[in-house]
């Protein structure tokens, strides 16, 4: 049994010395996704629903199907997995995980249906979140999720500032312009559309300020929402450039590794592209990672004695 559970492991949770089955099942999954994602979409058009409504009950029974299934056989392999083989309730943390949660919630919208009397409507839009399992398959998704988990401080920060300045933003608004439009800046909570529109730089134009002050004030909350806009994407930009610097740094050290003996071998060069792979960098850039590392060795080997290793040229 424990033999079987570590060749499923292996299955779902390919190596870098992944093999054909591996690759295959992959595939098999990823092709689901895209199946499922189309066939939730293609579903709200009235028209098309109604001549191939079959079809779509058909893909919706398989996929949860297969996708129970692959959700059950990994919670059963987590075990195998070092991050939850020593928690004291391997299985339970797992299941608590980002990525077991979104492949749960994959499923659960049938489940749902046959048990509690939901919102058709809402069961659709639930069975969209199936587009996250994306995320396993993705290394640009992955990397994404990466950089929102480290830069969660960051994103907390612009967003408690973000919504300090709704409720100035709107409380300047209802004292300007409540005497003059009660019906739409009669209240603070009412306000707060306006505020919403304005610091997200959208503008709807439904709700504006008449009064000298209160096109004034609507002035400058335009200005800062220009910086207030621009601060969650700054953040991100940076995370971004931060986490492909580190990642391009980790192949580097790949590359160093290997060139230890003067020249990478076969089962080396295999595990720099299995490497690379996983990194989700493309093979320009570890060409050209590649190309400097062999640069500085050979600029190493210059400046050294090739027999006692001493520098050359001292400076």
């Amino acid at each position: 049994m424990t033999q079987l559970r570590k060749t499923v492991h292996r299955i779902l949770e390919p190596d870098k010395k992944a093999g054909t089955l591996s690759h295959f099942v992959d595939l098999c999954l990823i092709v689901l996704i895209a199946v499922n994602v189309i066939a939730v979409i293609l579903e709200t058009v009235a028209s098309i629903n109604a001549r191939h409504h079959a079809l779509f009950l058909l893909i919706e029974v398989v996929s949860v199907a297969i996708f129970s299934v692959e959700y059950l056989a990994r919670v059963w392999t987590c075990v195998e997995k070092p991050e939850f083989k020593d928690a004291r309730y391997p299985r339970l943390s797992y299941m608590m995980s980002p990525l077991a949660i979104v492949d749960l919630l994959a499923v659960l919208p049938l489940y749902l249906g046959y048990f509690i009397k939901l919102d058709l409507r809402f069961l659709r839009v639930l069975r969209l979140l199936r587009i996250l399992k994306f995320t396993r398959y993705s290394s640009a998704l992955s990397m994404l999720m990466d950089v929102f988990r480290e830069e969660s401080n960051a994103f907390f920060g612009g967003f408690f500032i973000l919504m300090v300045m709704l409720v100035l933003a709107s409380s300047g608004a209802y004292l300007a312009e409540h005497s003059m439009q009660p019906e739409k800046f009669g209240s603070i909570p009412a306000a707060m559309w306006w505020a919403v529109a304005t610091l997200t730089t959208v503008g709807y134009g439904d709700v504006t300020p008449i009064t000298p002050a209160g096109k004034l004030f609507g002035a400058l909350v335009a200005i800062v929402g220009i910086g207030m806009a621009a601060l969650p994407a700054g953040i991100l930009a940076s995370g971004m450039a931060d986490r492909l610097r580190r990642t391009r740094n980790e192949l580097a050290d790949r590359f160093r590794v290997a060139l230890e003996d003067g020249m990478i071998d076969a089962a080396e060069e295999e595990e720099l592209e299995a490497a690379r792979l996983e990194l989700g960098l493309s093979k320009r850039v570890a060409d050209e990672i590649r190309n400097q590392m062999l640069h500085d060795q050979k600029t190493s080997r210059l400046k050294h004695c090739p027999h006692c290793g001493e520098l050359l040229h001292r400076p």
